[in-house]
């Protein structure tokens, strides 16, 4: 969106049309409200961009199908020349009627029209320049389809939309919907409004409607009706001094067939405009983040570039986005309903005096009659940004400009820096609303988007701080490694011939986050149907399974006015977190997924492991929607987007984390029940703390190692790594497991069934390498902060642990703890190991089912993090890392 300059901010209300509450759809669910509709068609207003056109900003939903639109506003309006009796000037006349008619192609090119056209709907700025006003009312109302007020003002509407009547679908007397307008009413519309300039008059504001209709139709007989309107409003010498050009612009606007009235596009070339100078004739929209055309190539640098610097008392917030300054505003305590309440737009009635209307069979008549507040009432309010400028009066001239390279570029020196020091480290909820902050953040992603993917380590690194909701959709392609013309990708996949799959895509959307407002409007549908249908033609090796609908909510939620943006997203999402997982069959996927998280839960949460072993209660019970819609089935999307903000930093194996920590905030009630208790209580999930889940699955993540959750159908390898790194340990957890080149030293593939055999993972030989830093003193010396301690248990007996073992280990012998029958007759606990309790155990030996079998018996007596090192000592012996005691003299 473009600056707010010396714009403000305007609201205006309306009701939607009330639907009838005991009518359900033909596919038996209860009809979608209107304004849920109109909020649907709005959205794609806010990407309406254009000097002769006031950008819109939002929509909001309220009580009673009440609906509050926020748009660029102007206080100056054409109005003031027929208002006051002023005249316009023939150069002004023209001039004006090419800025508008600029913004009527601009529209007609989008497939709109303006229909509401009038002196107070055309707004001038500050320099004089044209702004178009409420030119979405008609697109967002489906032509008036979706309100009980006609759009349109009857002073300005042509003869052929005057001729239709009024209209609105639950009206029996009209048997077909009257054709929506076409660009050339706009015409009509603008001859009168410049007839009014010219004139310094109203036009037929004193007659009644049936009287209006009457004369306008009249004037279809007349072959001067430019002359014939000036006799009846009694300003005919006026209109006889106007040049030929302007009189020549009036006859070709106020054309009363429209066969022969021009359309916008065809006046802007007409001769009589001749001689206009205007700026933006060759207007082009700014090219997007994600395309193939230079973003900067428009940009020059000033000769003296001591010009970039503002003057002292600049006033910055109107350097900043429409959009910025609105989402401030309401955080800074703006409230709309409140504003517009101010100002008796919206007023309070008692119940009672809100009874309808009902007639007895007499004929006498009881409660109210037609409430005028369901009309439309197009006063515009301007809203005060005195709250939003006081709030942020603090905040230096340097924060609007922060240099990226600096540490401290997020938090820029002002008077309150010490109050922005401590708002990081203040619960996520409360950072996303704080003002102050979130400026910072806004203006900081923006400038690293702006550089993307040039700053893409920048981006990454402020992530992990958080993400400012206004950004988060760009925010998340980036992280995702969006590039290229998307948009150009997307419109060549055919999403409209039939395939075998819509049956089951129009069944799922109905039924996904329609809770939301967005996602339930009809336009939400056609796109949520779109971008699947575009996923799954691109992708004939997959199939379609249930549940694909709600991965893809996330991501059509946040780029709603950018298919394209969300189907790359969802294209980079899946095979990153969820291989292969959409398969005609996914069994072996899912099997293998599963088991390493079973396995995961007894690394870190034994007990809890052992409990649900017992009473039977896996994770196959629960835990595949979880994965199969990475947590977008089972938590509602303002939870989703603060969990996926962490996500999209981890590799895929973060998933795993978050499932253990989702089950560690439920682990009191799993504990206390059996499996009935378990099954009502994941039937319908207890509230989860997003922001404790987040902290406690980077904790797990970290404690993690990174081939303990090695899966065999997981991603291939990648020709570049991720950057999933969460500053803890970068070495450790740079990337996914494996996009790591393999080695002697890695992980072999395991069968499945083998897998399924053992409760503890395995880790393999470069991990432990790397985990216990052997040339810097033995697996359980910890050399750096970020490094979590170890400890290798020796299996072996005590003539092979001599022959060669890891610095620092641990001998408890298998023979020690285990009888011949594979009973236990030693407790291992007992003695040093019960120290190293918490650290992380590797179970090391040279026969692979001792160390598992050993590794299963920590785990039962509830020893967390014990895992077992795969290929045993065998895979140790190449690397010159054991060591041999010295014999004793």
């Amino acid at each position: 969106m473009r600056p707010l300059k010396d714009a403000q901010l305007g609201a205006s209300t309306f009701f939607a049309s009330a639907l009838p509450h005991d009518v359900c759809g033909s596919n038996g669910l209860p009809l979608t409200p209107n304004s849920i509709k109109i909020l649907g068609r709005f959205q794609i207003l806010k990407t309406i961009t254009h000097p002769r056109l006031c950008q819109y900003v939002d929509i909001s939903r309220g009580k009673h199908e009440r609906l509050v639109v926020v748009a660029e506003h102007y206080e100056s309006s054409l109005s003031i020349f027929p208002n006051q009796g002023k005249t316009a000037s023939p150069e002004k006349v023209l001039q004006m009627a090419y800025e508008v008619l600029e913004g009527l192609e601009f529209m007609n090119k989008h497939g709109m029209v303006h229909r509401t056209l009038s002196a107070h709907n055309v707004l001038m700025d500050c320099k004089g320049n044209i702004k178009l006003a409420k030119f979405g009312l008609y697109h967002m109302t489906d032509h008036g389809a979706d309100v009980d007020f006609p759009v349109g003002y009857p002073s300005y509407l042509a003869p052929e939309v005057i001729a239709q009547g009024s209209f609105h679908p639950s009206d029996p007397s009209h048997d077909q919907i009257p054709l929506p307008s076409g660009p050339k009413t706009d015409v009509w519309s603008l001859g009168v409004l410049l007839f009014e300039m010219c004139a310094g008059r109203r036009l037929l504001q004193n007659i009644d409607i049936s009287e209006r209709l009457k004369f306008i139709l009249t004037l279809g007989c007349m072959d001067e009706i430019v002359t014939v309107l000036a006799e009846e409003h009694g300003c005919l010498d006026i209109i006889k001094e106007l040049p030929d050009n302007v009189l020549e612009l009036l006859r070709k606007c106020l054309t009363f067939l429209p066969s022969k009235r021009p359309t916008p596009a065809e006046l802007l070339g007409d001769p009589v405009f001749q001689g206009i100078s205007c700026l933006y004739t060759l207007y082009q929209k700014p090219v997007s983040l994600f395309s193939s055309s230079l973003r900067c190539a428009h940009l020059e640098l000033p000769e003296d570039i001591s010009d970039l610097c503002k003057d002292e008392g600049e006033d910055y917030l109107s350097e900043r986005a429409i959009d910025e300054v609105y989402h401030l505003w309401c955080l800074a305590g703006g409230d709309l309903e409140k504003e517009l309440t101010n100002k008796e737009i919206i007023q309070s009635k008692p119940p009672v005096c809100t009874l309808p209307n009902f007639l007895l069979e007499d004929g006498e008549s009881f409660g109210q009659g037609r409430d005028r507040s369901f009309l439309l009432d197009d006063t515009t309010v301007t809203l005060s940004l005195c709250q939003l400028r006081n709030r942020l009066k603090d905040v230096a001239g340097e924060a609007y400009y922060p240099l990226l390279e600096d540490e401290q570029s997020s938090m820029p020196q002002s008077t309150s820096s010490n109050e922005l020091s401590a708002t990081i480290t203040l619960p996520l909820i409360i950072r996303e609303r704080d003002t102050e902050y979130q400026l910072i953040r806004i203006i900081l992603f923006d400038r690293l988007l702006k550089a993307y993917p040039y700053k893409k380590n920048l981006v990454w690194k402020e992530a992990r701080v958080d993400i400012p909701p206004l950004r988060r959709g760009l925010v998340w392609a980036a992280l995702l490694g969006i590039e290229g013309d998307i948009q150009a990708k997307y419109d060549s996949i055919d999403k409209d011939t039939p395939i075998p799959t819509d049956r089951q895509i129009e069944v799922d959307i109905p039924r996904c986050h329609q809770y939301d407002e967005l996602l339930s409007s009809p336009q939400g549908h056609i796109k949520f149907r779109r971008v699947l249908k575009a996923w799954v033609v691109s992708h004939p090796d997959l199939v379609y399974w249930q549940g694909l609908d709600s991965l893809c909510a996330p991501f059509l939620y946040l780029n709603f006015n950018n298919e394209a943006l969300a189907y790359a997203c969802m294209s980079s999402f899946i095979p990153k977190y969820l291989y292969n997982f959409f398969l005609k069959d996914n069994s072996h996927v899912i099997q293998e997924y599963l088991t390493v998280f079973s396995q995961m839960i007894a690394f870190h949460d034994p007990e809890l492991s052992n409990h649900l072993n017992e009473i039977g209660f896996i994770p196959d019970l629960y835990a595949i929607p979880w994965f199969l819609t990475m947590f977008t089935h089972v938590f509602p999307l303002h939870k989703i987007f603060h969990l996926w903000d962490t996500l999209l930093l981890g590799n895929s194996s973060f998933p795993f984390c978050i499932g253990v920590a989702i089950l560690q905030q439920l682990r009191d009630r799993l504990l206390a029940n059996g499996f009935n208790e378990c099954i009502l209580l994941f039937s319908d999930l207890p509230e989860i703390d997003i922001e404790r889940c987040v902290r406690d699955s980077i904790s797990l993540f970290c404690w993690s190692p990174k081939s303990a959750t090695y899966r065999q159908h997981a991603q291939p390898p990648k020709a570049t790594g991720d950057n999933s790194n969460f500053g803890k340990t970068p070495a450790y957890h740079s990337s996914d497991y494996q996009d790591m080149p393999k080695t002697d030293l890695s992980r072999e593939p395991l069968a499945l069934s083998d897998l399924k055999a053992e409760v503890s993972p395995r880790i393999s030989a470069e991990d432990l390498i790397d985990f216990c830093e052997l040339s810097s003193g033995g697996p359980t010396k910890r050399t750096r902060a970020s490094k979590p301690k170890i400890v290798a248990i020796d299996i072996r007996n005590g003539d092979d642990f001599n022959r060669g073992h890891i610095t620092g280990s641990i001998n408890i012998p298998y023979s020690t703890v285990f009888g011949p029958d594979g009973e236990v007759v030693q407790c291992p606990a007992a003695g040093a190991l019960q120290n190293y309790k918490g650290c992380v155990i590797v179970v090391i030996s040279h026969a692979m089912k001792s160390a598992t079998a050993f590794a299963t018996h920590l785990v039962k007596i509830n020893f967390p993090r014990v895992c077992v090192l795969d290929g045993g000592i065998n895979k140790m012996k190449p690397t010159g890392l054991l060591t041999v005691p010295s014999p004793q003299i």
